[in-house]
C-alpha cells in the first residue's frame, strides 16, 4: 500500500518496529524520561516559550479540541470561530456543547480568510478566536500572520488546531502569539493515530489555573500535574507515545522542523507541478504543503479514488458531500518521498490513457 491520504500516513521503519514490540510498563522513571523529552521537543519545535506546557492526550484530534473549549474558555467568554469545512464545525458544535458563546466567520468552501472579513470584527469583544489552520476538508490554509495580528490588535486569546499543517507549514506560538497549538500523532508525526497533543504557553495555563473542568479524562489541571512527573492520569496509549518519542528525535536528527517543512514542500511542489500536463486542476490558491485538493475536470472524483485503491494499490483521500464526485485530496506529509509520487502520476497516467481519466 502506498498512503497519499493526509492520515494516518506513512510510517518510518523505526516507528513501525517500535510497533510490532510488546507494550512495556509505564509507572517507572524510564517512560517518564521519554515523556519529559516528547514535551521538551515539542515546545521546541513549535517554538513555544519556556514557561509553556505540553500535554498529550489518549484520544484522537478532536479530543484535544474538545479539552481546550472545556479548559481555557467558559460562559463569560466570547468566541470568534473561523468556520470553512467540517473541521471548523466541529469547533462551532463543541462551543455549542460546552455552552461557550460564539460567533462564526462562515467562509464558503475554498474560500480564504481576508483582511476584510477580519476588519468587520474589530472591536466586538470577542475573547477567544478558534481556527483550523488548515481546513483540512477544503485544503485552505489560512493566513496565520494576518489572525495573529487581528488577536494581537484585539487582545484576543488565540487557539490554533494545527492537526493538518504542524512540521508542514511555518509556526511560531512566541512570534505568532498563539495561545493553545493543537495536533495529532497521525499527521506529519507521521505515527499511528490515538495520540493528540496540546501545548500551552503561560495565558493559557493561567486560564485552566483559574477555571473549573467538570470532566474526570479531559481535565487539563489534572494532566499537567501528572506531567511534572512525567506521567499522565490515566493509563495512556504506551506505545505510540514511544513511536512519537523516536519520530520526534528523527526529525532533530534530520535537521529539525525547518528540514522537515522544506522536505514537505518539495513533495507537495513536485505533484502540483507535474499534474499540470493532466485532465486534474487545482482550484485553491491559498494551500499549504500538507494536501492538495485535485479537481476531475470530466471525470468521477470517486471512480478515480476507487480505482487508485484497488487496481494500483494507493490510497488518496475522498471528498463527501457536494464535492465529492469533483475532488479528491493528495496528501504530502509523512513518510513520502519523490519516487512514491512518480508512482502516483504514473497511475494518473495509466488511468489517463485506459480514458478512465479524461
Amino acid at each position: 500500500m502506498l498512503n497519499f491520504t493526509v492520515g494516518p500516513v506513512m510510517s518510518s521503519e523505526s516507528v513501525r518496529k517500535i510497533g510490532g514490540e510488546q507494550t512495556p510498563y509505564f509507572r517507572n522513571d524510564e517512560f517518564s524520561e521519554v515523556m519529559f523529552e516528547n514535551e521538551e521537543l515539542m515546545k521546541e519545535f513549535v517554538y513555544a516559550s519556556e514557561d509553556s506546557r505540553a500535554v498529550f492526550i489518549t484520544g484522537s484530534g478532536t479530543a484535544s479540541m474538545e479539552a481546550t473549549i472545556m479548559n481555557v474558555f467558559t460562559q463569560n467568554d466570547k468566541v470568534l470561530i473561523v468556520n470553512g469545512g467540517g473541521f471548523g464545525q466541529r469547533f462551532v458544535e463543541l462551543c455549542e456543547l460546552h455552552e461557550v458563546p460564539f460567533e462564526e466567520i462562515k467562509l464558503e468552501f475554498g474560500q480564504d480568510i481576508t483582511q476584510d472579513i477580519l476588519d468587520s470584527y474589530d472591536n466586538k469583544g470577542f475573547t477567544g478566536f478558534l481556527v483550523n489552520i488548515c481546513e483540512t476538508s477544503s485544503c485552505v490554509h489560512y493566513d496565520l500572520d494576518l489572525i495573529s495580528e487581528f488577536c494581537l490588535k484585539n487582545d484576543i486569546f488565540l487557539v490554533v488546531d494545527a492537526i493538518s499543517s504542524f512540521l508542514a507549514d511555518p509556526l511560531n506560538m512566541v512570534e505568532n502569539n498563539i495561545d493553545v497549538f493543537i495536533t495529532g500523532s497521525q499527521k506529519a508525526l507521521a505515527c499511528p493515530p490515538g495520540i493528540s497533543i496540546i501545548v500551552l504557553g503561560p495565558n493559557a495555563l493561567e486560564r485552566i489555573e483559574n477555571n473549573e473542568c467538570k470532566s474526570m479524562y479531559f481535565d487539563l489541571k489534572d494532566m499537567l500535574k501528572n506531567g511534572e512527573r512525567g506521567q499522565t492520569p490515566f493509563t495512556p496509549a504506551v506505545t505510540i507515545l514511544l513511536q512519537i518519542n523516536e519520530r520526534l528525535k528523527q526529525i532533530k536528527k534530520q535537521g529539525g522542523v525547518e528540514a522537515e517543512i522544506e522536505r514537505t514542500s518539495m513533495i507537495a511542489n513536485d505533484f502540483r507541478n507535474r499534474i499540470n500536463d493532466l485532465p486534474l486542476e487545482i482550484h485553491c490558491n491559498c494551500l499549504g504543503n500538507s494536501v492538495t485538493g485535485v479537481y476531475c475536470i470530466n471525470s468521477n472524483a470517486n471512480d478515480i479514488v476507487d480505482c487508485l485503491k484497488k487496481e494500483y494499490g494507493i490510497w488518496v483521500n475522498p471528498n463527501g458531500g457536494e464535492i465529492g464526485g469533483k475532488m479528491f485530496r493528495v496528501g504530502h506529509i509523512g513518510d513520502l518521498t519523490i519516487e512514491d509520487n512518480d508512482k502516483l502520476i504514473d497511475a494518473f497516467k495509466d488511468l489517463e490513457k485506459r480514458g478512465i481519466l479524461k
